[in-house]
């Protein structure tokens, strides 16, 4: 099954509801995204850190053989 980017964004936002999010569609499919997530909450964190709190917000929807999400590129950082 898969997912909307508009989906993905919702999520990261309910996370991180000041953040610049962009989300661009790799292949067509629903499945392969890139996902760009700035947020001041990351600032002091390491990459590691900042996306594992991505992936957190998405909610288990790229766990399991069912999963909603099959790939997604992320870049992390906080504000300049």
């Amino acid at each position: 099954m898969a997912m909307q980017a508009s989906e993905i964004e919702k999520l990261i936002r309910e996370a991180f509801p000041h953040a610049n999010v962009q989300i661009t569609d790799l292949a067509g499919d629903g499945n392969h995204y890139a996902a760009e997530v700035i947020d001041e909450s990351f600032r002091g964190m390491n990459r590691v850190q900042q996306q594992r709190a991505v992936y957190s917000a998405l909610k288990g929807k790229m766990s399991g053989s069912n999963a909603e999400l099959h790939a997604l590129a992320l870049t992390t950082k906080s504000p300049e």
